[in-house]
């Protein structure tokens, strides 16, 4: 009881000078600050998923198939549209390349057939394999593997030729309709020429890339099949797979354009679609923190001049024998009330905020971000400024203390 009414004298003694405008401005000055900040934090976790194919691009980095440009004089004069081990050295170099990885492309014949079940037709055209590291590859397939000894060939195929087939050949031609769950069950034939040699392996697709747009085959099969029916040789590299930690950055169209490389279908511009929705988001997040610096150095101004007030009153009571810690309190108690109401608000302001805008970001096709990244930077934020503040505070009063001792 005695230490509660202590503390209740000392409020008492100290309140009379305290500004509430000065206190109201700080809350509102910070909330606003706050609000911005984690607005734009929630917004760009809600809208990155419109820039980005989740199945395509992970958080900070994006994947480009890079060709040379084959011009009509390069074609007539046969200029090579192939990549030398320096073109691809100076491209890993480049700071932001994470990796690069090369296509390997079949150097043999290949024929291939697929049998269409009931309706006695089938498919037959000459194709080609591309086959590039499996850590590029944007398909996870426990039958992505080959083995001489068991020669079936597992496939991964475009997304997009499937759309073709479905929406094109098939309608016109009327043939049947494939889903992907259906097609691992058509059965497939390589034939494979070359060397003196021709064979004919029995081949599966095992799943679809978003990412690829090609026919990929493992590694090792690659190796093998040109060993067997190329002696050995392989193709040129003409195609590579890079793999950038910022989509969007100018210096990666500069770079491409200066060197007469070509980014296949539209991923250079919707990577500068991403980077700019982080440049404005990184802009109007300073813009926000920029706002609850100032309220902090308002608030901080503001106890700075209570505390000089009340600085005949400060002594009093450390001369009575009150601690430091215990004559800070209230300035402390009042500070953590503030702040944990301008952070319960901030949060409510976002969320309401975020309620107003989801029904569009929805109608984009969007589902929105967690809300987890928002809070978490929120209470970062507010609790760096509040240690700031009780820092402060604290800073202030000790001197007094010393000088109270000595004297």
């Amino acid at each position: 009881m005695k230490h509660s009414s202590s503390k209740g004298i000392m409020w008492r003694l100290l309140r009379k000078n305290i500004s509430a405008s000065q206190l109201t401005g700080f809350a509102i000055a910070n909330l606003i600050g706050l609000t911005i900040v984690i607005l734009a934090v929630q917004f760009y976790a809600d809208v990155r998923p419109i820039f980005n194919d989740d199945d395509d691009r992970f958080i900070g980095r994006d994947y480009l198939v890079v060709t040379r440009k084959v011009t009509g004089m390069g074609a007539i004069l046969g200029s090579s549209a192939q990549f030398s081990p320096a073109d691809i050295a100076d491209l890993e170099c480049q700071p932001w390349v994470r990796k690069v990885g090369r296509f390997t492309t079949s150097a043999y014949s290949v024929h291939a057939s697929v049998g269409l079940g009931g309706s006695g037709r089938s498919l037959s055209s000459q194709m080609f394999f591309e086959s590039i590291p499996a850590e590029f590859i944007d398909v996870e397939s426990d039958e992505w593997h080959f083995s001489p000894e068991r020669p079936v060939v597992p496939v991964i195929v475009s997304k997009d030729y499937l759309s073709l087939y479905n929406f094109g050949f098939a309608a016109a031609q009327g043939m049947p309709k494939i889903s992907e769950g259906m097609i691992g069950m058509i059965p497939l034939q390589f034939t494979l020429s070359g060397a003196g040699r021709s064979e004919v392996l029995p081949g599966r697709i095992v799943g679809f890339s978003s990412r690829l747009n090609t026919i990929v085959v493992p590694e090792e099969f690659m190796r093998w099949s040109n060993e067997r029916y190329a002696n050995g040789e392989s193709a040129t590299t003409s195609r590579i797979i890079v793999e950038v930690n910022t989509p969007g950055d100018m210096t990666i169209a500069q770079y491409m354009e200066e060197h007469g490389y070509e980014i296949a279908g539209d991923k250079l511009n919707s990577g500068k679609a991403n980077y700019f929705l982080t440049v404005t988001t990184g802009i109007v997040i300073a813009v926000g923190a920029l706002i609850s610096l100032l309220s902090f150095f308002v608030l901080m101004l503001s106890i700075y001049l209570l505390l000089q007030k009340n600085m005949r009153k400060l002594q009093d009571l450390l001369l009575l024998g009150y601690t430091p810690a215990q004559v800070s309190a209230p300035y402390i108690r009042l500070v953590v009330a503030i702040n944990a109401s301008v952070l319960v608000l901030s949060v409510l302001l976002m969320i309401a905020a975020r309620t107003a805008y989801q029904p569009m970001l929805e109608a984009l096709g969007a589902t929105g971000g967690s809300m987890l990244a928002s809070i978490a930077v929120a209470v970062l934020v507010m609790g760096l400024i509040t240690l700031g503040n009780i820092i402060a505070i604290s800073h202030h009063i000790s001197p007094l203390w010393h000088q109270e001792s000595e004297e």
